[in-house]
């Protein structure tokens, strides 16, 4: 099994209702995984009571802890943060909607040491119709146009080197885009299968506009990206210092 810790990122935006329930699931988690783990939420300018929420938690355990904004920034932004501020080997990444089970985590450890991001595939998706659809679609487009292999980019259950994480570049929209940005560094990428389960709290933030449009646009540029970045494997070189 791999050796270091392991700290999640967990973004929250008005997502109160579901924090309680997270933190129960979470601690199941961290009680039967193999190495340490941390969590660390990222509170995305919440309007509601998440942030005091997320305070109690933190208060109560030396497990937590977090940063906040003074705004509403996005996922990729909390994502970003949350990857500077991490100090252990992997960073991992999950939902506070419960979505996805912590517990899932305990499947991509004996991955971890062998590949550099490993990310979850909900095949089993309990979404609306409408949001399976757009999905379905948008990922299509992605695997035709970027070839990342990938069937299911979104999975918010993810776990990455965090020497990879800390190269992968950053934009508004790269969430969407990890397996492929990984990719760019030269990293390897194993998809797992994992539960998925009905949005019990809260709401969904993601409309039409930014399951279809702006993915279609952000995947224009990762291709961009992919094509452009600079890779290359040395021969040899002096022994001389």
């Amino acid at each position: 099994m791999p050796a270091g810790e392991l700290t999640v990122i967990v973004p929250v935006y008005n997502e109160q209702d579901s924090l309680s329930r997270f933190k129960q699931e979470m601690d199941k988690f961290i009680d039967q995984s193999s190495i340490p783990v941390k969590v660390l939420f990222v509170d995305d300018g919440s309007s509601d009571n998440s942030l005091e929420y997320i305070q109690t938690i933190c208060a109560d355990s030396d497990k937590y802890g977090y940063i906040s904004f003074q705004q509403n920034m996005g996922l990729s932004t909390a994502l970003k943060a949350g990857i500077d501020q991490a100090d252990g080997e992997w960073i991992g990444y999950i939902d506070a909607d419960l979505q996805t089970s912590p517990s899932d985590f305990l499947l991509f450890l004996p991955f971890i040491d062998e590949y550099d991001l490993v990310i979850g595939h909900r095949h089993l998706r309990k979404d609306p119709p409408v949001k399976k659809i757009s999905s379905l679609i948008a990922n299509a487009f992605r695997r035709a146009v970027l070839k990342d292999g990938v069937r299911d980019t979104g999975c918010p259950l993810k776990i990455m080197k965090a020497s990879t994480a800390k190269q992968i570049p950053f934009f508004n929209g790269m969430h969407r885009f990890i397996p492929a940005l990984v990719q760019t560094t030269g990293g390897r990428v194993r998809e797992i299968p994992v539960q998925h389960f009905q949005r019990m709290e809260g709401s969904s933030k993601y409309k039409l506009l930014n399951r279809l449009i702006h993915p279609f646009l952000d995947t224009l540029a990762v291709y961009w990206i992919k094509k452009r970045t600079i890779r290359y494997r040395m021969r040899k070189k002096t022994d001389k210092r």
